[in-house]
């Protein structure tokens, strides 16, 4: 999974976000992490799991994205929340997206850029059954294709 583009490094990606949602507007966003925490980043030691972004009072949020450090570093929460680095207009902008259009913002990947980490979130919006099921057939239809070929 680890692939090298334009400098960028992927450690994590969402899987499960491609299939529960549409992605309509992709970014790339800074993360605030302490020591033990980009450590446990470049080992590739993060989960996904119902991870979600907020805005609060005007600040993005990055909540329950999983990094496992090490359990040498005392009292650590791998849950916690941590805050995503955006510019002021980014930051209105999707805000007021998600407030007119019921719109969510997912994590969809972590990864090294240089030596810093950071997390690509996009604006979605969420699938309904009928447009899994669709997906999944379109994805067996290309999938038959490639072994006739």
């Amino acid at each position: 999974m680890k692939q090298e583009h334009q400098g960028l490094k992927s450690i994590a990606m969402n899987k499960k976000a491609f299939h529960d949602y549409h992605i309509l507007q992709k970014m790339e966003a800074g993360i605030v992490l302490t020591g033990p925490e980009i450590k446990a980043i470049r080992a590739g030691r993060v989960n996904f799991i119902d991870s979600y972004v907020s805005i609060d009072s005007g600040q993005p949020w990055l909540y329950n994205l999983h990094i496992q450090a090490d359990v040498a570093y005392g009292s650590y929460q791998p849950t916690q929340k941590r805050k995503l680095l955006l510019h002021k207009k980014e930051i209105h902008k999707i805000s007021q997206k998600v407030l007119q259009k019921g719109l969510t913002i997912i994590p969809l990947q972590v990864v090294l850029k240089n030596q810093w980490a950071k997390v690509i979130i996009a604006l979605a919006q969420g699938k309904t059954k009928y447009d899994k099921r669709q997906a999944l057939k379109k994805k067996e239809e290309r999938r038959e294709l490639r072994n006739i070929v």
